[in-house]
């Protein structure tokens, strides 16, 4: 028995092509396929697919008996109209060849499992762990050793040039003096004055607690001769000498300049890392000194605000009780800070490889690497000191 159809399609199709149509049967809406569900017919198929309702097809019984000819593609498009699970349902129909039952319940089951949501893999935390850290020890095993190697590249060129004036770089060592040295005497001041004001007000409100009030003089003067003056010294070079190194000669190497200077015969590391590190040598011990001298100023000015102490009375306590030698402990370490800035400085340079990106990268880089070395190398010199009783 036949009705009207709820949708029929109505449109020329070559000989053979699929099509589906709808008949009432026993008062059920049935969808009939029929013809050939192939490739070659792929898109006139579809076009009649997308235009049938689907509220049509989830409420309808399906034939698919008429179907001359079917495969992957056609196979899909029947996942499309009555979805991927009736599709694999239609495999248990025994009048059904067994090829396109294997056919059907194939394709049906694989887009089943193509359209659940992927099952997130768990992931094991300690093997995580244990790998970032092993990754972080190789990394810092292979900075040590290229830092290492490019220290000892400095020592060579310095003593291959040390008795040969021509390849001295005297106006290049001048003007990076002036750079490193001149140009940060007034921030390095400034910052050094205000510790020294920040020192002395936490030790006198400290100390006056135990009646003691009188040795903020002490505190002051032996913070900034062992510890403070050197250390704000390092740190502040760090952060804007170890930088600028570190961007003025990656953004050489970015332009080719260095495999210029190469290609002239010229040594780079003798041309540009020797006039810096030199610098740094002159400039941070006398950075420190200032620093020094700054820092207690302002501790001298907030013993005289707070405790009443004279710029003498500072000045004599100072003399009575701290000797030449805290000086000395704190100056010492000027150089071997001012050696690992620079040189940290200028190898990050020479490791750019040619970007913009790769430049503000290694600059960054070097100054975290300088600002970990220097308070490393402190910490080991603290230790030093500590047990040769100094």
């Amino acid at each position: 028995m036949n009705a009207t159809a709820p949708h029929r399609m109505q449109m020329p199709r070559p000989a053979g092509t699929g099509s589906i149509r709808f008949e009432t049967r026993e008062g059920k809406s049935v969808a009939i396929a029929t013809g050939d569900w192939t490739l070659p017919h792929y898109a006139t198929i579809r076009e009649q697919i997308l235009s049938i309702n689907a509220d049509v097809m989830s409420g309808s019984q399906i034939d698919i008996s008429g179907i001359a000819a079917l495969d992957t593609a056609g196979a899909s498009l029947l996942s499309d109209l009555f979805g991927p699970a009736r599709l694999a349902s239609l495999s248990s129909q025994s009048a059904m060849p067994s090829t396109r039952r294997a056919l059907l319940d194939a394709v049906g089951k694989a887009l089943i499992d193509c359209s659940r949501p992927p099952t997130p893999r768990e992931r094991a935390v300690i093997p995580i762990v244990l790998a970032r850290i092993g990754c972080a020890v190789e990394d810092f095993v292979k900075q040590t050793a290229t830092l290492l190697g490019f220290i000892g590249l400095i020592f060579e060129t310095f003593a291959r040039t040390a008795f040969q004036p021509r390849h001295w770089r005297v106006t290049s060592l001048v003007a990076q003096v002036e750079q490193i040295g001149l140009d940060a005497v007034p921030i390095l001041s400034l910052l050094s004055f205000m510790v020294g004001a920040v020192v002395a007000f936490l030790g006198e409100s400290v100390l006056k607690g135990f009646g003691a009030s009188i040795f903020t003089v002490d505190l002051v003067a032996y913070a900034f001769l062992r510890e403070f003056g050197v250390i704000l010294t390092a740190i502040l070079l760090a952060g804007r000498t170890a930088s600028a190194f570190a961007a003025q000669i990656g953004s050489m190497k970015a332009r080719e300049e260095i495999d210029a200077l190469r290609t002239l015969g010229l040594d780079p590391v003798e041309l540009l890392v020797m006039p810096r590190v030199l610098a740094l040598l002159i400039s941070l011990p006398l950075l420190t000194f200032i620093a020094m001298m700054a820092g207690i100023i302002g501790g001298a000015l907030v013993c005289q605000l707070t405790l009443g102490t004279s710029p003498v009375q500072f000045i004599s306590i100072f003399k009575a009780d701290i000797k030449v030698s805290q000086f000395l402990i704190g100056i010492a370490k000027a150089p071997f800070f001012a050696f690992l800035i620079g040189t940290i400085g200028c190898m990050e340079g020479f490791k750019v490889s040619g970007s913009a990106q790769s430049v503000g990268e290694h600059t960054t880089s070097s100054v975290v690497q300088s600002i970990f070395v220097v308070i490393l190398v402190d910490a080991i010199a603290a230790i030093f000191y500590m047990q040769m009783g100094w």
